[in-house]
């Protein structure tokens, strides 16, 4: 199979982008709502976290441990409960019809659709299963004997991690899928946490970035486009 017949890779960042918000720091707000945690500091903390995140020094180990502390006393069942009612009264919220959109004019194009994100896999999961995708990257929860521990497994999905982790599952899979490579791949984001990843595909697009990769991407004459239904 030469390359120009090989399904084009359409990427896309989960939080702030596909979705208008994000979804690690609503799980927070969900958990307080919820009255499982403590309201004001476990407030402070998520916001600090998420502040952090934006400003690029996220500590992503603490990050997922905070996160799922709450859950790692739950049985899998009291767990599955719990994501269940996020998502569909936290997350599924957040998914506007524009995300939607967009991937549904890239899988009607034929391109291998994928969501690449720093959120752990236990909360994107099921919140990116409602865009139809052929394949999620996530942060993966490590979890033993069916217990969550508060430790990643494997590489964070997270800067440079997003970058390596996809690069590792196209060496795997990419041949089999007939995937083409990233030269030709498309990437949209909406933030400079992403840019390792954004500065290897063919097309990388800015999705209301933020302030640094707003920047970044007008000095490289990046593609900025809006899915608010704001101006770009």
């Amino acid at each position: 199979m030469n390359s120009s017949t090989k399904r084009r890779l359409a990427l896309f960042d989960l939080d702030d982008t596909l979705l208008a918000g994000d979804s690690d720091h609503a799980w927070g707000e969900f958990l307080i709502a919820s009255g499982l945690v403590d309201e004001p500091s476990h407030r402070r903390e998520n916001d600090r976290f998420h502040a952090d995140y934006v400003a690029g020094r996220l500590d992503i180990h603490a990050w997922l441990a905070f996160t799922l502390a709450p859950l790692r006393e739950c049985s899998a069942t009291q767990r599955e409960a719990l994501l269940a009612e996020f998502l569909e009264h936290w997350a599924r919220p957040m998914v506007h019809d524009a995300g939607l959109e967009l991937v549904r004019e890239h899988r009607w194009a034929g391109d291998f659709c994928m969501i690449v994100t720093a959120t752990n896999d236990l909360i994107a999961r099921p919140v990116a299963e409602l865009f139809a995708i052929d394949e999620l990257l996530a942060t993966e929860a490590e979890i033993a004997g069916g217990a969550i521990t508060g430790r990643i497994r494997g590489t964070p999905c997270f800067q440079q991690g997003k970058a390596s982790k996809l690069a590792h599952w196209l060496a795997h899979h990419g041949e089999s899928l007939g995937l083409a490579g990233l030269d030709r791949a498309v990437f949209y984001s909406d933030s400079a946490n992403d840019l390792p990843l954004l500065e290897l595909v063919g097309e990388p697009v800015a999705v209301h970035p933020d302030e640094r990769l707003a920047s970044v991407a007008r000095q490289r004459g990046w593609k900025i486009i809006s899915l608010r239904g704001e101006p770009d």
